[in-house]
């Protein structure tokens, strides 16, 4: 009997964990168009770095991601917002809390920003609600 309860509560543990990982459609959407711009650059030669983050931007707020970046490399940071109208902003800084010079692509929605570290270590990648009222977004980055 013990083995049975063990087995439906890790059932139930396992069941209730997937639920909450869940992407929304929104989510999935916002994903599907980051991926849409991160697949302009690898017509560079640029890789499609494994993994995303995704969750919900509001208005004046700030999402940050911690990402280990290596000098010599470069790299463009891709995210998507599914709430339109609505237009985002991609920023980078350094461990500093110094904003790097970067390349910039805004399209509404749509922002990119890439570049080459100078320095390996941590960056921060920003990204930012610039007009609308917040929904689901998501980030991807690619490097060469």
């Amino acid at each position: 009997m013990k083995r049975w309860f063990l087995i439906f509560l890790s059932a139930l543990v396992l069941a209730a964990s997937t639920a909450v990982r869940a992407e929304t459609d929104a989510e999935v959407q916002a994903r599907k168009d980051a991926l849409d711009i991160a697949g302009a650059f690898s017509n560079d030669g640029f890789k499609i770095r494994d993994g995303h983050w995704c969750g919900v931007i509001k208005p004046h707020e700030h999402a940050l991601v911690a990402v280990n970046l290596y000098a010599g490399n470069q790299y463009w940071f891709s995210a998507a917002a599914a709430a339109e109208p609505s237009k985002i902003g991609v920023s980078v800084y350094d461990e500093t809390g110094k904003q790097v010079t970067t390349e910039s692509y805004n399209d509404g929605e749509k922002a990119a920003a890439g570049f080459s570290p100078v320095n390996s270590g941590q960056y921060f990648v920003s990204v930012d609600l610039v007009e609308g009222d917040g929904g689901s977004f998501c980030l991807v980055y690619s490097y060469k």
